[in-house]
């Protein structure tokens, strides 16, 4: 019998992006993923920045399509040990974000995505102000796969610039899950 990570924190907190290390409730650390993996021009840089006296996860690059390319992301491993995470207490996640007004996705993985092209995503717009998106596990859609979402087998959390050719600008203040009992809330943003 194999023992899975949990959404173990009463508040379903991923990251508020406050570890002076870099590192997310989870223990680990969020990447910068761009096309270049694959031959195309695209071009980012992720920061930890200071957002209205609060700590926040920024994004910004150019999304081209040059050489079949096109997009950029920051992902977050949400494996324990090897072991896949069980959100299935939860009915989805949340965000706060800004950003320049453009479409960005959210992506999930879960064991059942094993090719690097495969998720399960929802798109969300960014605006200006900071807003709380949630996104209910029941709004992904399967990318490349045919498989329904397993929310106790999640292995990966991306927030992606794709599809197109634009200039990516997302400022992230927290990511985390939500139950039922919660859906209505959230805690506030000092912003």
């Amino acid at each position: 019998m194999t023992l899975k990570a949990t959404v173990s924190s009463a508040d379903g907190l991923i990251d508020d992006f406050r570890d002076p290390d870099g590192r997310s409730r989870l223990g680990t650390r969020w990447r910068l993923v761009t096309d270049t993996v694959m031959g195309g021009v695209s071009s980012a840089r992720m920061s930890f920045t200071t957002a209205d006296a609060d700590r926040a996860l920024g994004v910004e690059g150019e999304v081209r399509l040059e050489h079949n390319g096109g997009f950029l992301q920051v992902n977050l491993d949400l494996t324990s040990q090897g072991q896949p995470l069980d959100a299935a207490d939860c009915v989805g996640l949340r965000l706060i974000v800004r950003g320049n007004g453009e479409r960005y996705n959210l992506h999930l993985k879960s064991r059942d995505c094993t090719l690097p092209w495969q998720a399960y995503r929802a798109t969300f717009v960014a605006g200006p102000d900071w807003q709380k998106i949630r996104v209910p596990f029941e709004h992904l859609t399967p990318y490349r796969l045919s498989a329904p979402l397993d929310t106790g087998q999640l292995t990966q959390l991306g927030l992606v610039a794709i599809g197109r050719a634009f200039r990516a600008q997302l400022c992230v203040a927290e990511v985390g899950w939500y139950r039922d009992l919660d859906a209505g809330s959230a805690p506030s943003p000092s912003r």
